[in-house]
């Protein structure tokens, strides 16, 4: 087995050949490759789950692309979960792909995950508690608990700790060398230095005698999870000696653990720590995993500070310095910042000169940082940070082949990104769909329905120039927890549309008001389930039957009125629909004045609300019932005139002096704009609303609600200067009392207007009603609305408007040579 140094302690490892490594430490993984090429052992053991022996194999295939993860997850309960990361320059992984190639059998021999996944219903310790830093990391997993959205915890794959103190062995090596920076410490001693390259086990022996002083220190660290894996590590190293021979067995495993694996101890103290352990059923497989989330700012207990780094390190051939700053100035000049050969020349020779003053002996991240800000980034912080997003951290996402084991749910997705050619990516992005397209279609379909699987690979935003329903943005970014999530829908179905319907039924059964029922309607809809709507439906006309709280019934209306927006788009019989929400409007108009009267300032903003919803849910809904109905059919006959009755409830709100002043100024604001009161008539309830017979704080509600945020009031009152005079007016006569005790509502009122807006009012009022006019622009011929509309002002906007269309004076479309002003 080649040149293995005898250890001489008649340990239970023997003569094994024990590789202590820092986990994902390409250092460490260069020098388990040359170890392991030295020493030719015909077995090699690795720090994971014995389970997933059986998926080794996989490495070796073509489509397996790190980085990715071992996934354990309890049968009975996919939400409880466990990851063993590995990446390309990870040592574990670097041991399974030299015994594929060298035909050596490669297996796990942590504690088993059926253990580790039941560790917390049973003795309750933290999962991992090794030495992540400097010698040890991942191997009890990174467990991702149920209920944090897929995090993967704090794993414990952090430091050990002592009487609540935590433990980083790389920590505590670099402290002893005088360092103040573990990572600058690492860097230095080993990634620097070519470790093992004359002596291909020296590295190894340095460790592990680093560790056992660190053992002999803080013993187990309070951890009593490791003792019990260095137990079942150490009977599966015996068991591989009698199989292959004493000589014949590599160990590949945190060096935290090396000092235990050493330590004389007896099968059967050893097979006493396992005795009673809990267990649950579990499965296993290969999961595509992130650079992101092998970064310790993801959460990750053993990760790195800079997985994009260190990824670049193992992978260069030569000259990593220059090669780096080159990836640099390539992302750079993506984001159209100028960098030329010459800005990577001097940024090159920088860092090399930063190293020799700080006697280095080659530039590190800190001097190829400190060597971009300075000359690439020209001394500026804020492409520095996207240089360390994408490139120091990066945003990688590995790849497992289709045949790796998989619940049927993520085969079903699986074939369904592919078919839809909607692959998942680790860098954020967003994309656009035209719902009019099939495929866009699809792609949304299937987006809406992970979501109402809490598998959140796409978040909806804003459309960028469009209001309309034919246009959707996403948001999207695939992370490695979401594997989890998908693994915990599986119990729904065995399809994503199967799935998202038994799902939407449930949800739907179990809401616990009608506002929820109302958006799972929506959902499913945009979801496209037609066959989980007839349960909703029917929950939803129970659920609005029996619900008398007008609040909840104005709530939910607008979300039931959008979800007929998408019959025509998404081609969805919404009739039912329709009738619901008619009558759930019909239910609104009665119930609402009774509702909005004797409210605090509080509940009388919330019901504020609720009006300027319903006021927008029953133009929908009044259009939608109109557009293409049967003059015979029931909903139409039904409901007939929602406006009309509408506009009734708002009169009777702007009225009656039981509601709300904030209530009743935006009712009156709402008749106003919809053309059914004359601009006198506002004026005349503005007056009476402002009267010296009007409380102070209700007459400020009033304004509020009239000319708020959000209305449009503020450019009302620039242009109409009976209304600005009828508040000038009301505001000068207040006493200082009640000035003071109003301010802050009118102040809320006015800041929410644009600047241009509140500078125009300012000089509106200094210049005083005799001379206000003028500060309204040219053609302003007197105060207030004209009685017709100015047709000469109007005609000066038509060249723009027909120019935005692509029409000629004519008023006929131009062609695109016409408007490129191309020659035929």
């Amino acid at each position: 087995m080649g040149a293995v140094p005898s250890d001489g302690r008649g340990s239970a490892a023997g003569r094994a050949l024990l590789l202590g490594v820092r986990h994902h430490g390409p250092g460490s993984a260069r020098a388990v490759r040359g170890a392991l090429d030295e020493a030719r052992p015909r077995v090699v053991l690795i720090e994971g789950p014995p389970e997933a022996d059986a998926l080794i194999p996989l490495a070796a295939d073509e489509d397996m692309r790190p980085p990715v993860a071992l996934l354990a997850h309890a049968v009975d309960e996919p939400g409880r979960s466990a990851f063993w990361p590995m990446a390309e320059f990870s040592p574990e992984w670097v041991a399974i792909r030299w015994a594929l190639e060298h035909g050596v059998p490669a297996r796990f021999i942590d504690l088993p995950a059926t253990h580790t996944l039941a560790w917390d219903k049973g003795v309750g310790a933290d999962q991992r508690g090794d030495g992540d830093q400097g010698g040890d990391g991942g191997s009890g997993g990174d467990r991702g608990r149920e209920g944090d959205e897929g995090r993967e915890g704090d794993g414990g794959e952090g430091e050990p700790s002592v009487d609540g103190l935590r433990v980083d062995p790389l920590a505590a090596l670099a402290d002893a060398a005088g360092y103040d920076d573990p990572e600058r410490w690492w860097e230095d001693v080993v990634e620097h230095r070519g470790a093992g390259r004359r002596d291909p086990f020296a590295p190894f022996a340095a460790l592990e005698e680093a560790m056992e002083v660190l053992r002999e220190t803080y013993g187990d660290a309070g951890n009593d999870r490791d003792p019990v894996r260095e137990a079942h590590m150490r009977l599966q190293v015996r068991a591989a000696q009698r199989e292959f021979g004493d000589g014949g067995v590599a160990v590949v495993c945190g060096a935290w653990h090396v000092p235990a694996l050493r330590r004389r101890t007896t099968v059967a103290a050893d097979r006493a720590l396992l005795k009673g352990l809990p267990k649950v059923k579990a499965d296993l497989t290969w999961v595509p995993w992130t650079y992101r989330r092998l970064a310790r700012a993801g959460g990750y207990g053993a990760g790195i500070e800079s997985p994009g780094w260190y990824g670049h390190l193992f992978a260069a051939p030569d000259r990593p310095v220059e090669r780096w700053l080159t990836k640099v100035a390539g992302l750079l000049r993506e984001e159209d910042r100028i960098v030329s050969p010459a800005h990577v020349i001097e940024a090159v020779r920088l860092a090399e000169t930063l190293a020799a003053l700080r006697g280095r002996p080659l530039p590190g991240l800190s001097e190829t940082t400190d060597a971009t800000r300075a000359v690439l980034c020209e001394g500026s912080d804020v492409p520095l940070a996207l240089v360390h997003d994408r490139l120091v951290v990066g945003d990688m996402l590995g790849e497992v082949p289709p045949s790796a084991p998989a619940v049927p749910l993520q085969r079903d997705l699986d074939r369904l990104q592919r078919r839809l050619r909607l692959k998942p990516e680790a860098l954020e992005r967003e994309t656009e769909f035209d719902l009019r397209k099939e495929t866009d279609a699809e792609r949304s379909r299937l987006l809406h329905r992970l979501r109402l699987l809490h598998v959140e690979w796409g978040e909806p935003t804003a459309s960028r120039g469009s209001t309309g329903t034919f246009r959707e943005t996403w948001r999207l970014r695939w992370e490695p927890e979401l594997s989890v999530r998908v693994a915990e829908a599986g119990v729904w179905g065995t399809t994503v549309l199967a799935a998202a319907t038994a799902k939407a039924e449930a949800d739907a059964v179990g809401a616990r008001g009608l506002a929820e029922v109302t958006a799972l309607a929506e959902r499913c809809l945009l979801a496209g389930l037609p066959d989980a709507l007839p349960t909703v439906m029917r929950v939803l006309a129970d659920r609005a039957a029996l619900d008398t709280d007008v609040g909840h019934l104005a709530q939910a209306l607008p979300a039931l009125v959008r979800s007929l927006r998408y019959g025509d788009v998404r081609g969805t019989d919404t009739g039912a629909l329709a009738d619901v929400a008619a009558g759930l409007a019909e239910r609104v108009f009665v119930g609402l004045p009774p509702a909005c009267a004797a409210l605090d300032a509080d509940a009388a903003d919330e019901m504020r609300g609720h009006v300027e919803a319903v006021h927008g849910a029953v133009a929908l809904l009044a259009e939608a019932l109109d557009q293409g109905e049967d003059p015979e059919h029931t909903s139409t006959r039904r409901h007939g005139d929602l406006r009309g009755r509408w506009r009734g409830v708002l009169r009777v709100l702007s009225l009656r002096d039981a509601v709300a002043g904030v209530i009743r100024g935006r009712a009156v604001r709402l008749l106003l704009d919809e053309g059914e009161l004359e601009g006198d008539e506002a004026a005349r309830l503005m007056g009476l609303a402002l009267s010296p017979g009007t409380p102070p704080g209700e007459a400020a509600a009033w304004i509020e609600g009239f000319v708020g945020s959000g209305s449009g009031g503020g450019l009302l009152l620039v242009h109409d200067e009976r209304l600005l005079g009828l508040v000038d007016g009301w505001l000068t006569g207040l006493s200082a009392e009640a000035f003071t005790d109003v301010l802050p509502l009118l102040r809320r009122t006015f800041s929410a207007y644009e600047a241009g807006v509140r500078r125009t009012l300012g000089e509106l009022v200094r210049r005083g009603p005799g001379e206000r006019g003028s500060a309204v622009g040219a053609g302003f011929v007197r105060p207030g609305f004209a009685a017709e509309p100015d047709a000469g002002r109007a005609d000066a906007v038509l060249p723009v408007v027909r120019l935005l269309l692509g029409m000629d004076a004519a008023g006929q479309l131009r062609d695109d040579n016409d408007l490129l002003g191309v020659d035929g």
